[in-house]
């Protein structure tokens, strides 16, 4: 299996069963009642929208599409893709909207390694260009989830997603700007976003880091503050969260060097550094804008000797990662916390440890052997 929390053993019984089947052959759309498209909405290097691999996909399936066919497109992007530029590309074919197929927008919603929320248990969010495609969209999803949200429209689905992602960055940029104003008062964040947690109401923890991951939260946003200038209006403050959080790998450089110099009077330069976690979240192998990948860049290009350690990731960028043994390097820096390692014999064992996810809990201090974000 090529999906990490789908093993191979759950997939062997649907694929001999013909449940599930791969292919690159377009054709047999035609056999299918509904398409779903669920593609990579990535950005170019100038950060704006990339929509070519979805529009491709459109464009395999519009001179296989029949009467009756319902495509829903899943892909995170900007309020407008689904009637904008999907639209256009499936009436060029001659067929018409509501009648002779059918249109529809509704966003994924998967938090990887996640085992309490399932395909089954998320509510889907589902919005039809027209009032018969959300009924023929709403039909389609109700024999595989439990509950589905009907909107209005694929715009108001389409923004839905967005302010989900939206909601974490700007969340964790507050807190990620909290971390750095603590480490100056000399108060520990983590145990101030645990108090602040304990009021019933109001309040929604999130936890500083040192940078945002994944194919989301990093990106997401931008295809908003994109579209948004199309009607001359300027997210600002989106805009600073995505700054906040793409700082975070620059200050965390700065604190191992500082934790260098201070713990061990050694310059970051010649340091040898253990960088243990590259997934972008704990308990996966998915290093997709990994804050992982910019530090050890980041920690490389000033000299310092680095290597990883991610039972999840065997390798990366053409090098493995190195047995846990954390006395052979002169600093640790904790950038994902898996499950499974045993954090007190890592403190116990290593030279000095930089803790960006508070996996050592209280096990130390910023004046000690282990300095926290």
């Amino acid at each position: 299996s090529h999906i990490e929390d789908v093993s191979s053993d759950e997939l062997k019984p649907h694929i001999a069963s013909g449940g599930i089947s791969a292919t690159l052959d377009y054709d047999v759309i035609r056999d299918a009642d509904a398409i779903i498209v669920a593609l990579a909405t990535p950005l170019t290097k100038q950060r704006e929208p990339d929509l070519t691999i979805v529009l491709d996909a459109v464009r395999g399936v519009a001179p296989r599409l029949r009467e009756g066919h319902l495509l829903v497109l899943e892909s995170t992007t900007y309020p407008g893709t689904t009637r904008e530029c999907v639209l256009p590309i499936l009436e060029a074919t001659g067929l018409k909207l509501g009648e002779d197929f059918f249109l529809a927008y509704s966003p994924e919603r998967v938090d990887p390694g996640r085992e309490d929320w399932t395909t089954r248990n998320v509510p889907k969010v589902v919005g039809g260009i027209t009032e018969a495609c959300t009924r023929r969209a709403a039909e389609l999803y109700r024999g595989a989830v439990d509950e589905v949200i009907e909107v209005s429209s694929p715009e108001a689905a389409e923004l839905a997603k967005l302010l989900e992602n939206i909601f974490r960055s700007v969340n964790i940029a507050l807190v990620n700007e909290l971390a750095q104003l603590c480490e100056r008062m000399g108060i520990d964040v983590w145990e101030v976003v645990d108090a602040a947690a304990t009021k019933p109401f109001g309040f929604m923890s999130f936890k500083p880091g040192p940078g945002l991951g994944g194919h989301c939260i990093p990106i997401d946003p931008f295809y908003l503050t994109w579209k948004a200038r199309e009607y001359g209006f300027y997210t600002e403050f989106i805009e600073l969260a995505g700054k906040v959080n793409e700082n975070m790998p620059y200050y965390c450089r700065s604190l191992i060097s500082q934790a260098l110099n201070h713990g061990k009077q050694r310059s970051l330069k010649g340091s040898k550094v253990l960088v243990l976690g590259v997934a972008y979240k704990s308990d996966i192998g998915d290093t997709r804008e990994s804050p992982a990948l910019k530090l050890m860049e980041l920690l490389r290009n000033a000299g310092a000797d680095v290597a990883y350690h991610d039972p999840h990731v065997p390798a990366l960028n053409g090098e493995r990662s190195v047995p846990l043994e954390p006395s052979n390097y002169d600093c640790v820096a904790i950038v994902t916390a898996h499950n499974g390692i045993d954090y007190d014999q890592l403190v116990e064992d290593a030279q000095l440890v930089v803790d960006f996810r508070n996996a050592t809990g209280r096990n130390g201090s910023n004046n000690g052997k282990v300095w926290k974000l």
